[in-house]
């Protein structure tokens, strides 16, 4: 390799460089420079025609001059054919893999992560996605040439899915930095000012999927339906009906969290989406299904499952609604059966229809003066809307005006 091609820096340059980008210095030697100052040192290579790139230490720690000679003992190895990343491994030691840091990273931190499903996606997403192709390699060594390969598969097939999976990546690799298993260089997973240049945003690849719902009128039919049914899904389904809430929170309930002397069932923060404790108005009717399910019921669930001691799957509540004939629609949909009513064949304030769903209401500002959540304006609501699924309706407007509280 002549010397046209090789040491086109100098010191001086190198000391200079704050534009986020990369100085190549030949042979593959680049100094890398982050947006937020940060140098680094990275030597880039073909091996076996795959792209590589194997960082070399930070600037000003790793000289100029200490820089070209690893990266000229690097180059050395891969003409003989072999991998400098793997031959530095060994050298040192055990090197962290990301297998390993995935590991370590989601011990750390899943004790803040309130709902179960959400650290099984968590370690699901990784070991299928990612442990496949970086799953073995030390942190360390994982650069853009590897995220792009664990990305690029899915980014347009199955976007909400890739992107969340590039933000647990980088998480992982962003604790691998802080924990001394990655040297201090860009993080390969990064989306702004790096990702996002060479891959679509979510929204151009994606529109959001809306979740199916029985239109509102329809409601009534799917809920006697269920009446007939002796099932204890049916029984939860048409709970979760009722109250409008969602099916995860309705599988987990436990007699704890329902006061039937009040009426009202207090979902704890930690298994509520939003963090906070929410307080569920219960109309007649929605008692009505608790007595049944307390008639029946062993354990301290309200709607256990089959296994002792384990709430109703999921999918339980999917199945008895597509036999009371629901169709395509989700059970989930059913948030949005109760939302349109509200707005169509109500009085009742969006606000109010919102804080029955759970949703957080006005800006930051206006919720740290929001000091109620309407729970008297809701029970009337929750009312009304238990009459107009569970008994005979004439669809006309629900007028809040004939109501006090």
């Amino acid at each position: 390799m002549g010397a046209r091609t090789l040491q086109k820096l100098n010191a001086l340059a190198v000391a200079k460089a704050n534009t986020p980008g990369y100085l190549g210095d030949g042979g593959g030697l680049y100094l890398q420079v982050t947006s937020a100052g940060a140098r680094s040192w990275i030597y880039r290579f073909m091996l076996q025609g795959r792209r590589r790139e194997m960082g070399l230490g930070p600037y000003p720690d790793v000289s100029l001059a200490s820089a070209r000679a690893l990266a000229s003992n690097a180059r050395s190895l891969v003409k003989t054919g072999q991998d400098p990343i793997d031959a530095r491994r060994q050298t040192v030691g055990h090197r962290l893999t990301f297998d390993e840091a995935a590991k370590k990273f989601i011990e750390a931190n899943e004790v803040a992560w309130r709902a179960e499903t959400h650290r099984k996606h968590w370690r699901v997403s990784l070991a299928t996605y990612a442990s496949p192709v970086v799953g073995s390699m030390a942190v360390g060594s994982i650069g853009l040439t590897e995220i792009k390969s664990i990305l690029t598969p899915i980014w347009h097939d199955k976007p909400e899915t890739a992107f969340r999976l590039r933000g647990r990546i980088e998480r992982v690799l962003d604790w691998a930095t802080v924990s001394g298993h990655r040297d201090n260089t860009q993080n390969p997973a990064r989306w702004r000012g790096h990702l996002d240049k060479i891959l679509p945003a979510l929204s151009q690849v994606h529109r959001a999927k809306h979740f199916e719902s029985v239109p509102f009128d329809g409601v009534a039919t799917i809920y006697e339906r269920l009446c007939r049914s002796k099932a204890m899904s049916a029984l939860g389904l048409r709970f979760i009906i009722l109250t409008a809430a969602r099916a995860g929170e309705v599988a987990g309930l436990t007699w704890g969290e329902i006061d039937m002397e009040g009426r009202v069932w207090a979902l704890p923060a930690t298994r509520s989406k939003t963090g906070r404790v929410h307080r569920v108005p219960l109309s007649d009717e929605a008692i009505a299904v608790l007595k049944t399910a307390q008639a029946i019921a062993t354990g301290d669930l309200v709607f256990p499952g089959w296994s002792h001691g384990r709430p109703l799957a999921l999918k339980s509540f999917r199945r008895i609604l597509a036999s009371a004939g629901g169709g395509s629609a989700t059970v989930h949909g059913f948030r949005s059966s109760f939302r349109d009513w509200a707005s169509e064949r109500t009085t009742y304030p969006r606000e109010v229809a919102e804080m029955a769903l759970a949703h957080l209401v006005g800006s930051k500002v206006e919720l740290a003066y929001l000091r109620t959540d309407m729970f008297e304006r809701r029970k009337l609501m929750m009312a009304d809307w238990s009459n107009f699924v569970a008994l005979p309706h004439s669809n006309t407007v629900v007028p809040i005006t004939r109501r006090t509280g």
